[in-house]
């Protein structure tokens, strides 16, 4: 039985309590709605039950724990002063945090799945070494109150520092520290955690970080190893080492081509895959049908010579007619930027018109899913931790047939720590403007969970875009969804259907940021006079740490239904200054306004005419 993950509108609450007065609504529609001290659980409840990924795992936030010894909760929450600089509660789910300091510090959660958990996913941070580069330490399991196993952390892959002035890894540069955290995969030991049992997360004496914040946990009953499917070369038999101690590069890239010839698959059995070879072309599964025994079984892992050697890369290569299944690939990267020293290349970069399919892929560590071509769908997938988006829809910014961007499905994927947007769809027109127009991308039924640099959802430009059904939670740097074009070359947003989303939080610290944001760029030589042309209806935006919805700085077409706006820190839904367009508002509902704060503000009145 699959779980839909809605820890975003969970574990922390975000509302205050007792009624609030009446504000101006400032004539944005004649239908929309002012509402006060009304739970979130009562508004949109059709819009949350239906959106977000269905996973096979449930996610607890730790702050709905039971604490210990001198554990504490760290949060903050709308209305909490403007944020200016990254921190471990502004990246972390649901803005809040449990933190463990002292010895005997500890929280409990229960196992509330329902069924056995073999399996966690323990998202933590714990401090960066001195002088940079991360350490490792231990931080000790209890089940029902009995030990059972400590668990290893590690820094090495987070703490980075923006503009520093040496490298992102350097925190005596200058530089401002962010992207705290990891995710650890855990094995439990012994016996599955049994339903309602509880699991303790401690710090004793033998967990010899300085301090442990621990922001959520995943529970899992993963299944057993799938077996070699019939018709399949393993790439074992070619020489590839699952025991991960010399490289597999070449005998896994052996392995698909021979499938290819004799019209076979490619099997990846059970084991980690070192794959380090510093050969230029990276592993190539165009037209291959690629099987693991599952992504918790069968890991293609990328331990990247550090700096990267000039030209090398290590993403995998998707084209028409590739099927990935069932395994995952990590890497280990420890910043943005391949061919460079922080190793960080794509998860999988796919073009080809034909068509292609990937399933159940876990990337970790990596730079985006990188998806270009025609016809292509991603689904029931995972990422993590990533040094770029999750998964982005797109043009490959190149003029080729065969990177159109065109009809691209991203389906029931679950993003977290994303290092760009979560989900993501980017129509570039280049300098010249000859690359072609995204068109036809589905971003659809997906859950996006703390990225930690830019958008929850992202829509960049192109034609007959749908947003439907996605569940956003607790953006760090910038807006739950941005809805424009890309940059200054950015071709417009002729048509974008967004519906049926729950966005909670945005509006972090990267400067003037919103729940929502509709725009179009404030200058642009290429489309001079182009609109952004969006529908907005029936969608739940909770928990702005700045306004809901704003609509600027320029060209926007916007017809906004049925949307409910609550608990904004600023502004329920603002026009800004200087927009030209039209606007139809009917049916929204803003509610649980912080005092001072308006509803709806339109500073755009003879420009931005808004009409039932």
């Amino acid at each position: 039985m699959h779980r839909r993950i809605l820890s975003g509108l969970c574990g922390v609450a975000l509302l205050t309590a007792g009624a609030l007065s009446v504000l101006p609504r400032n004539d944005i529609g004649p239908d929309s709605v002012v509402a006060h001290a009304e739970p979130v659980a009562a508004v949109g409840a059709d819009v949350a039950a239906a959106a977000g990924a269905t996973t096979p795992f449930v996610t607890v936030e730790a702050e709905s724990g039971k604490l210990s010894g001198a554990a504490r909760v760290r949060s903050i929450s709308p209305g909490a002063p403007k944020q200016t600089a990254a921190s471990l509660e502004i990246e972390a789910s649901g803005y809040a945090l449990v933190e463990l300091k002292n010895n005997a510090d500890s929280v409990t959660i229960p196992n509330a799945t329902g069924k056995p958990a073999n399996t966690l996913v323990v998202r933590a941070s714990i401090p960066d070494a001195p002088k940079g580069g991360g350490i490792d330490a231990s931080l000790n399991l209890y089940v029902d109150g009995k030990f059972r196993q400590a668990i290893t952390l590690s820094s090495r892959q987070a703490w980075n520092y923006r503009m520093a002035t040496t490298n992102p890894d350097d925190p005596n540069a200058g530089g401002m520290p962010y992207r705290f955290y990891n995710e650890f995969p855990v094995w439990v030991t012994g016996a599955p955690i049994a339903p309602n049992s509880t699991i303790k997360l401690q710090k004793d004496a033998a967990n010899t970080a300085a301090v442990y914040d621990v922001d959520s946990v995943d529970l899992e009953n993963v299944g057993p190893a799938l077996a070699q499917p019939a018709n399949s070369l393993s790439v074992v038999s070619y020489g590839a080492d699952p025991n991960f101690v010399k490289d597999s590069t070449v005998a896994i890239q052996n392995t698909v081509n021979a499938a290819k010839q004799q019209g076979k698959s490619v099997w990846i059995p059970k084991g980690k895959y070192l794959t380090n070879s510093v050969a230029p072309t990276p592993l190539d599964f165009g037209g291959a049908k690629v099987q693991g025994a599952g992504m918790w079984y069968s890991t293609i892992y990328r331990k990247v010579p550090l700096p990267t050697p000039k030209g090398w890369r290590s993403q995998v290569m998707v084209g028409s007619g590739s099927d990935l299944s069932d395994f995952q690939i990590d890497a280990n990267a420890i910043w943005r930027g391949f061919a460079g020293d922080g190793g960080s290349d794509y998860g999988v970069s796919a073009s080809g018109a034909g068509g292609w399919h990937i399933n159940r892929l876990w990337t970790r560590h990596t730079d985006a899913n990188w998806l270009s071509g025609s016809n292509g769908l991603v689904e029931n997938s995972r990422t993590a931790d990533s040094y770029g988006d999750g998964f982005n829809a797109n043009n490959s910014n190149a003029p080729s047939p065969d990177k159109l961007g065109h009809n691209i499905t991203i389906r029931n994927n679950f993003a977290r720590n994303t290092g760009d947007d979560s989900f993501a769809t980017y129509s570039d027109a280049g300098a010249d403007g000859t690359n072609g127009e995204v068109v036809g991308t589905k971003i659809l039924n997906n859950t996006a969970v703390a990225p930690w640099w830019a958008n929850g959802i992202r829509v960049a430009g192109g034609k007959d875009i749908e947003v439907r059904n996605n569940l956003v939670n607790s953006v760090s740097s910038d807006s739950a969804m941005e809805l424009s074009v890309f940059g200054d070359s950015g071709r417009p947003l002729e048509s974008a259907t967004v519906t049926g989303n729950v966005l909670r939080g945005g509006g972090g610290w990267n400067g003037i940021r919103q729940g929502v944001h509709i725009g179009s760029p404030s200058n642009t030589s290429q489309f001079p006079s182009a609109y952004s042309n969006v529908t907005l209806s029936d969608n739940l935006i909770t928990g702005s740490l700045t306004a809901g919805l704003v609509i600027g700085p320029k060209n926007v077409k916007a017809t906004v239904t049925n949307n409910t706006v609550d608990h904004p820190a600023k502004q329920g839904i603002w026009v800004n200054a200087g927009v030209t367009g039209t606007g139809a508002f009917t049916g929204n509902k803003v509610q649980n306004l912080l005092p001072g704060q308006v509803a709806n503000q339109n500073d755009s009145p003879n420009t931005f005419k808004i009409t039932p």
